[in-house]
Parts: C-alpha cells; sequence; structure tokens
C-alpha cells in the first residue's frame, strides 16, 4: 500500500470502547487489535474531515460493531482499488466501506450479511435530454464510472458501445459530471443522493431512469469482507451486527445520515 488516494497518508484511529474489555485474542486468535480497513472518500458513507479523522456511516457502523464485540479495533485508510488485496495480503481484517457483495468478490472473500442496501442509478445534468438509459440509447456517449466499482464492471461489459471515462474517486466523478466532462454518470444512489441535496454543486443535476439491481454485478447490498479463513471473525460480526439491530444503534446511525432506512 504505497500509493494512497488524493495523496492520503495511512490514518489509524483507534476505535473507543470504554469500559468494555478487549477481546481480540478470542475473536481472531491473536492479542492485536482488529484493524478494519476504510477507503475515506465516500461521502456521507466514509470520508476525511478538515482534520483529517475519519467520519461517515461505515466508521459509525465500525465502532458500533466493535463495541457489541467488546473489541479493540483500529481504522485505517486503504485506497479502493487495493481494498481486498489488502485484506488478502493481511495488512488489516476486515473492511467496512460500502463494498457491494459481487460474486467477483465472493470468490476472494467471505462477507458478513448485508447491512444496507442501495441500487445504483444513472444521473445527468438536469437540462439533458437523455430520456432513456440502455446501451442502445447510451451508445456514442459520454459516460462516467468510478475505478475498481461495479459500477465500472456493469458499463464495461453492457454500455461497450458508450464513450467510458473512469474517474479515481466519487467526488472526481461528480465533478466530471458538473463540469460537463461527462454527459451521464452511473453511481451508488445513496451515495449520489449525498452530492444532490446537501452540496450546492450538486444542485446542477438529478436522477433518471430506474434504479438498477443486478445481483451479478451489485450483489445482495454491501456487506463486511473478511479473509474465508477467518469465520470466527465473521461470526462475531454478524453477531454484532444482530446485536446493534435489535438494540437501536442501527436506527440512530441510519437516521443521522438518511431520512428514510437504508436496511
Amino acid at each position: 500500500m504505497t500509493n494512497w488516494r488524493n495523496g492520503l497518508a495511512r490514518l489509524a484511529v483507534i476505535a473507543a470502547v470504554a469500559g468494555l474489555a478487549t477481546i481480540p485474542a478470542a475473536v481472531m486468535g491473536q492479542e492485536t487489535p482488529i484493524r478494519i480497513a476504510v477507503e475515506g472518500n465516500f461521502p456521507p458513507f466514509n470520508y476525511l474531515d478538515s482534520n483529517g479523522a475519519l467520519q461517515g456511516f461505515d466508521v459509525e457502523i465500525a465502532n458500533a460493531l466493535c463495541s457489541a464485540m467488546s473489541a479493540e479495533c483500529e481504522l485505517v485508510v486503504q485506497e479502493w482499488d487495493a481494498m481486498i488485496p489488502g485484506l488478502l495480503a493481511k495488512e488489516y481484517d476486515a473492511i467496512v466501506s460500502s463494498m457491494s457483495m459481487s460474486d467477483e468478490r465472493r470468490e476472494k472473500a467471505a462477507f458478513t450479511a448485508r447491512y444496507y442496501d442501495s441500487p445504483s442509478i444513472f444521473i445527468t445534468d438536469k437540462g439533458s435530454n437523455l430520456a432513456a438509459f440502455s446501451p442502445e440509447d447510451l451508445a456514442g456517449r459520454k459516460v462516467g464510472v468510478t475505478l475498481a466499482t461495479s459500477q465500472l464492471a456493469y458499463a464495461d461489459e453492457l454500455y461497450s458501445g458508450s464513450d467510458i471515462t473512469v474517474f479515481n474517486s466519487s467526488p472526481e466523478l461528480y465533478q466530471g459530471l458538473a463540469e460537463g466532462r461527462v454527459e451521464v454518470i452511473l453511481e451508488d444512489k445513496l451515495a449520489a443522493y449525498d452530492w444532490l441535496t446537501n452540496t450546492k454543486a450538486g444542485q446542477c443535476c438529478e436522477f433518471r431512469g430506474e434504479d438498477i439491481k443486478n445481483p451479478t454485478f451489485f450483489g445482495d447490498g454491501a456487506g463486511i469482507a473478511v479473509r474465508k479463513e477467518d469465520r470466527e471473525l465473521l461470526g462475531a460480526l454478524n453477531t454484532a451486527l444482530e446485536t446493534i439491530t435489535a438494540d437501536g444503534t442501527y436506527n440512530l446511525i441510519n437516521a443521522k445520515y438518511f431520512p428514510f432506512s437504508i436496511r
């Protein structure tokens, strides 16, 4: 992990669990914190604030899970396109970073139960004359997607007749659309919802077409990835997810970021 998106250096954030015993040994078979990778460049799910601290829905979910497990955790920033390679190389133990559970990713890693679900959707400038979004409709059109995402795989497979531009991050993708470098983008709907509704730049644009849910490319929502051999950690995370759902913690975090359930 030598290259960091947008020049970000590795950031470590210790999840504070006051008054609770730490049990990483019971979960992982070693006396070290559970290391959790987060991209830090996908608001509102995960991002770095003005002080360089990790914030967002994924970050709060990760900390809540660690609290429910009574475990000491360390969050580390990891560039998106090296997420699974870093996991398999044992640079961290889990990924809580809005990772969709696609068939391709399931071949490499094990996933918990879904912790949220979001369709993909096309987004255009409000003045766009695009009314339909089939591969034929977008043939020859400039379509933007983000590097190493399910949206890129989907576009490469089904929209090969389009002029596809790949951006390094979601913020760069949105900027490309706002500046007219692409005519339409394909993005995770919940991530784009924050940009469209909570930023001045996002006022330029709007959702178009129908929600896209294709299990082959987008899987069954977002899950937490671990190495396939780490069955105890997988079980502990699933149990913790059930706990924060039952005690209302999940709903409190959900309501902080979205005015509707994303489960």
